[in-house]
């Protein structure tokens, strides 16, 4: 990764739920009820905004209300962590943006990631791209892989490998001086030693008691401590944690992530 150029960018935490989101389907608990917005949590994305356009980590089922709601009119590229439906299953509502690109939105994504997308959206790969154009997404696929950096509208992408659970793997991704790990309860040594001096750090953690896919809160707090980065911010969040009393327990540097939540960075 070219470290010599270095810019700005600004990362938007479109959504920091976990995969039902929060407040959840029937579910009266204080924080589904809760009337402070940070509680609310539509399901894992971040948008990264450069001078070159918007790219996203993920196309989650709230892509849509997440895009309006941040004023995002245009997405240029689509980096994919794993192939989950909370991370992929709103892809359709890329279908407007070939017309504005006048080109297919690039995904960059694993092969086991084309293979779900391939399989989940076949509509978007048959003649009905031909006979009914505007209803099909356009997509065109970038195959990455957990050891080489890749490059997306000139921002560096490093790829780390991360566990999520014992039996799959997952990506996160360093740009820069910041770092993104979400839907992980392990980050391999060779993981860890690439997140060497970022600033600031996104990391899962589901809730207070452990988990068998996801880092829980002291877990991913260990991770913080080791990383030291400057800022640590926690996603993934189910509606165990309360937003305020939570960040009150939080060790200093760390606090959870909340939707909208707009940081600096540089690339």
């Amino acid at each position: 990764m070219n470290q010599m150029c270095v810019h700005s960018a600004e990362v938007i935490l479109l959504g920091t739920g976990t995969s039902v989101g929060v407040p959840a389907l029937g579910c009266d608990c204080a924080v589904c009820m809760s009337a402070n917005p940070k509680n609310n949590r539509t399901r894992c994305s971040i948008a990264i905004r450069t001078a070159e356009g918007t790219i996203l980590i993920d196309t989650g089922p709230d892509m849509r209300s997440q895009l309006l709601r941040e004023k995002i009119p245009l997405v240029h590229a689509v980096v994919y962590t794993h192939e989950h439906a909370d991370h992929l299953f709103g892809l359709d509502d890329l279908r407007l943006f070939p017309f504005r690109l006048g080109t297919p939105v690039p995904l960059y994504c694993e092969t086991s990631v084309e293979t779900r997308i391939r399989k989940s959206f076949d509509y978007a790969f048959s003649d009905r791209q031909e006979t009914h154009p505007g209803a099909t997404p356009r997509l065109e696929f970038e195959t990455i892989n957990a050891v080489d950096p890749f490059t997306v509208l000139g921002v560096d992408f490093q790829p780390l490998r991360l566990s999520h659970g014992p039996h799959f793997d997952v990506l996160g991704f360093r740009i820069g001086n910041f770092a993104y790990c979400t839907d992980t309860n392990f980050i391999p040594d060779a993981s860890l030693d690439l997140l060497s001096g970022v600033e600031t750090f996104v990391v899962d953690a589901l809730r207070w008691k452990t988990h068998p896919t996801h880092f829980c809160v002291k877990e991913a707090c260990e991770v913080a401590e080791r990383i030291q980065a400057k800022r640590t911010f926690l996603t993934h969040i189910c509606h165990d944690l309360e937003h305020e009393s939570t960040n009150a327990a939080l060790p200093p540097g760390v606090e959870l992530a909340y939707d909208g939540l707009r940081l600096q960075i540089e690339v």
